[in-house]
Parts: C-alpha cells; structure tokens; sequence
C-alpha cells in the first residue's frame, strides 16, 4: 500500500478492505466527508492554495487541514486512483444562487467509471456536497446518507439538484469534457482572488456527521443540522470560541508550522467578519 492510502486512511479513521468497487467508494465518500471538512480560511488568510499532490497531502492530510472544491477533490482523485479507480475530474459552473447569467466553470468534481457504470462522486460542495456517489443517469432521485439528488441532462450538460424540503434546488451543472491540470489551477485562482468571490467575504466551514446530520460554521455562526433541520445554533461570542470549535466540534489541526494558523492570525481575520444568522441555509 502507498504512502498516501496509509496517510490518507488514518486520516479518516478507514480499516476496512480497500478495493475498487462500489462499496469501497461509497465507504471513503462518507468517512471523507465526516473527517475532513470543508473551509475556505486559506482564502481569507491569505495563502495560496497549490494543487500539486504533494500541496494536498500535506494541507488536508497530514496537518489535518480542510480545504474546498479544488483542494477536497484533488485529494480524492488521487486515492481513488491509486486504489485502481477509472477516475477523472470535472469542472461545473455552480447555479445555487439561480444567477441570472451563466457563471463561470469553478467547482471540481469527479466522474468515475466502475463496473460498465458512471459515478458522480463530490467531496467538496460544503454543506449540501454528495456524501456517497451517484449514478450518471437522468430523471431519477438517488439517496445518499445526508439527502436525495437527482441529474437532469439538458442537451450536453448535466444538472445536479438536491431535494430540500420537497423542492428539487439545482446546484451546478457540468459537462464530460476532459479538463487539464492547469484549467483547475486557473479556477482555483479565480474563486480565490475574483473581488466578489464569496469564499472572500464569508468564513464557511463544514463537516458531516455519519448518522446523517452536518456542522457548519458562517463566521461566528455556528449550527447543527439532523435531517435538514437546525437542531442548534449559536452565535459565538468572540475569536477564542471559534478557535476552539474548529478544533474541537470540525477536527481542523491548526498545529503544523506549515498550514497551521494561530488564534492571533483568526482575529484579523474575523476582524472584518460579524454574525451571520442564516448561516447554513
């Protein structure tokens, strides 16, 4: 077994028989998804985000950092692969906000191709992500542990939604084309540095829980969700109590002389930040 799959496993806390089969990538997508959360503070930190392996294993594996799209999808490409999964990565334009025009194509994901069959997989769409992979096939809803999806195709483009509260919401929208390394790149470095990007005007956290419910954090706010339902939220009073949270109720090491970050760093950070009561919607 690679370095990276002993790494990575330990990570999220994996013992189990790895293979390249359907069980296998259903059991990683969960596990990732609970042990690794998704944030953004990179962004507003600010550092730059490299795409290389090396750069990911070593932000959100062994520092035990989170990331988003470019950064959570990267690391799972490349166990999958390594594993012995047909896998390659896609880029969509995200539509959750229903934006006037089309936007730009700025979320990774990942089809992979087990068994005859094709598998949307997606580990980096925060708090409404995929937890398990589901089938490239039009007009039928698919249950995963945290929520129902379904794919519309409308001509060469796909269309995920998720069903929230009886209302099918789209969240992107892809097509199959082969992307390269450097199309990702340029991505990642829109989403970052694009002046209204909103991963530069909110701190956004996220983890999912295996029973079905999710954590999440929009600056000081923080919430816990079962079954679609806010089942607490709480305004954290100041920089120590998210420092704290992070670490205690998202995993997020903030140790490692590299990719850790200090309460003092947080703080002028959060300086421009304030609550944000819906956070999580």
């Amino acid at each position: 077994m690679t370095s990276i799959l002993n790494h990575y496993f330990a990570r999220i806390n994996w013992s189990g028989a790895a293979a390249a089969n359907i069980d296998t990538l259903r059991a990683l997508h969960l596990k990732h998804n609970c042990a690794i959360p998704f944030e953004n503070l990179d962004v507003l930190l600010p550092r730059e985000m490299h795409l290389d392996d090396q750069s990911l294993e070593e932000k959100l594996v062994t520092a035990r950092r989170g990331g988003y799209c470019f950064e959570q999808n990267g690391v799972f490409e490349r166990v999958l692969r390594e594993l012995g999964f047909n896998v390659r990565s896609l880029l969509g334009r995200v539509v959750l906000s229903n934006p006037a025009t089309l936007p730009p194509r700025t979320h990774r994901l990942l089809l992979v191709e087990l068994e005859g069959e094709h598998w949307i997989a997606d580990v980096g769409f925060g708090g409404q992500t995929l937890t398990a992979p589901i089938r490239l096939v039009p007009d039928i809803a698919q249950t995963t542990p945290h929520g129902e999806y379904r794919l519309l195709q409308e001509d060469s483009d796909w269309v995920l939604q998720f069903n929230h509260h009886q209302h099918w919401q789209s969240m992107y929208r892809f097509d199959l084309c082969v992307q390269q390394q450097s199309d990702y790149v340029m991505s990642n470095f829109w989403s970052a540095h694009w002046p209204q990007s909103h991963f530069r005007h909110h701190l956004l956290m996220c983890r999912h829980l295996p029973e079905g419910g999710k954590l999440t954090l929009t600056n000081f706010h923080f919430t816990h969700y079962e079954n679609g339902y806010a089942i607490e939220q709480r305004n954290l009073p100041d920089v120590a109590s998210l420092y704290t949270v992070m670490q205690e109720e998202f995993g997020l090491g903030v140790d490692d002389a590299k990719h850790g970050f200090t309460e003092d760093e947080l703080a002028r950070v959060m300086a421009a930040f304030d609550t944000h009561p819906e956070a999580g919607k």
